[in-house]
């Protein structure tokens, strides 16, 4: 089955990114700065296991389209970009000036047409899973006006922190057993916190 992971962003405005536009000594900075650096790798770095994770999960089970991206990142102001494509630090600058609000137009609309590209190219049966919070509408709400019941997500995800899914993504990634998922309609979005996850089988 045709499957494309949509991974949320990390935070464009956060400290670890304020270490990267700031930074004179930062090796990723100064890829940044002299031609780019993968926007999966600049968002690893901003948000550390939790992005790690679901990058190496959407890499490791992603059944894309052809011409697509099984990982595709949620970029502020940008859409949907694959997870290969270099950004510069102009780019980082301006996806840090986007608010990751669904009622904001320089968010939503980029991310509402590519959404449109990516339910024409996955055709009636294909499916994109949520990699990232599906208890608020920031991205639930854009992608599932579009998407409608073909957008899932992993239900263990509810009540998780985000190490907690960073930790389990990068387990199944490594150990090859895909997640269970289920649509976001209708779903339980919210839920207990689950009991921490054990230590990771050698």
């Amino acid at each position: 089955m045709l499957t494309v992971f949509l991974l949320s962003p990390a935070s464009c405005s956060g400290t670890r990114a304020k270490l990267l536009l700031q930074s004179r000594t930062s090796p990723l900075t100064a890829r940044l700065a002299n031609g780019g650096a993968p926007i999966g790798g600049v968002f690893t770095f901003m948000s550390s296991l939790y992005f790690r994770g679901k990058l190496a999960y959407a890499n490791a089970f992603g059944a894309p389209p052809r011409g697509w991206s099984g990982a595709l990142v949620i970029a502020p102001g940008r859409g949907l970009m694959a997870a290969d494509v270099p950004i510069c630090l102009m780019d980082l600058q301006e996806m840090a000036e986007v608010p990751v609000d669904e009622d904001e137009p320089r968010y939503r609309e980029p991310l509402v047409q590519h959404a449109m590209a990516l339910e024409r190219a996955l055709g009636p049966d294909g499916r994109a899973v949520l990699l990232g919070s599906v208890a608020t509408e920031k991205y639930v709400g854009p992608l599932m006006d579009v998407l409608g019941d073909r957008l899932l997500f992993p239900p263990t995800f509810a009540g998780r922190g985000d190490m907690s899914r960073g930790g389990l993504l990068l387990r199944c990634a490594r150990a090859g057993t895909p997640l269970d998922y289920v649509p976001v309609r209708g779903a339980v979005r919210h839920g207990p916190k689950p009991p921490k996850l054990g230590p990771a089988p050698r």
